[in-house]
């Protein structure tokens, strides 16, 4: 098991009232042999200071950059280009893993070629678990996985190719009916508890459910009048739910 190299990668910006947490589960993995990226956009705030202050506790493979980016799609890509690791995980800078996450994805990894593997993830809103939940792969069509738990091999990533940067919250989706649609990936659930997601950011926004349901247009899975009718209660959700 420890023969099998792991990359974790972490975009982050101004996160220093979060990355720390992240950063520790990190550093509490069972499993060792991990190759930690951190794809950070130019911070401002304390977020590389934080960083500087955890070097020594995370895994010798660690990588910094800090440079502008054009967004948290474009962060990720900078990461998986760099990425020497068999699998590639994404954890954001608001994000936790589980200590077992890693090890937990390498003991269910089927060592296929082209491979995703997920799990459960835990969802938090205002700081209180608010669901458990993971949704399979053989409704990619109709819902999405829970990305922050996938890890996905490298050369799935050079085969099938990675976030498309025209989105500002869809890519993950767009890219995971990508794989799906090739016929080709292998998805392996894991049902266990891997990832710990905080609602509240673009993803579960109205822009998000927006460019979800334009995902599901392009690759055939709604129709136009159907999009058209999400779009519009989408647009009239907004309005009535503005401060």
């Amino acid at each position: 098991m420890s023969e099998l190299l792991v990359t974790v990668l972490t975009p982050c910006f101004n996160s220093g009232r979060t990355i720390e947490k992240t950063l520790t589960c990190i550093e509490n993995q069972t499993y060792k042999n991990i190759e930690y990226i951190i794809v950070d956009g130019g911070s401002t705030d304390n977020t590389l200071e934080l960083i500087e202050r955890h070097r020594s506790r995370l895994p010798e493979k660690l990588t910094v950059i800090s440079e502008k980016d054009n967004g948290i799609y474009d962060a990720m890509n900078k990461g998986i280009r760099l990425a020497k690791g068999h699998l590639i995980g994404i954890v954001n800078s608001d994000d936790y893993y589980e200590k077992d996450t890693v090890e937990q994805i390498v003991k269910h990894f089927g060592k296929n070629r082209y491979e995703v593997v997920y799990g459960m993830q835990r969802i938090y809103l205002d700081d209180k678990e608010k669901a458990v939940v993971i949704y399979h792969h053989d409704f990619l069509p109709q819902q999405m996985i829970t990305h922050p738990t996938c890890f996905v091999t490298r050369d799935t990533y050079e085969r099938f190719g990675v976030f498309d940067t025209q989105y500002r919250s869809a890519a993950d989706y767009d890219l995971m009916l990508r794989y799906f649609m090739s016929g080709e990936v292998v998805f392996t659930p894991a049902y266990r508890v891997l990832s710990n997601f905080h609602l509240g950011g673009m993803s579960s926004s109205q822009t998000g459910v927006r460019e979800n349901a334009l995902v599901r247009f392009r690759y055939g899975y709604l129709s136009k009048r159907k999009y058209w009718f999400v779009v519009m209660k989408s647009h009239i959700y907004e309005l009535l739910h503005r401060k």
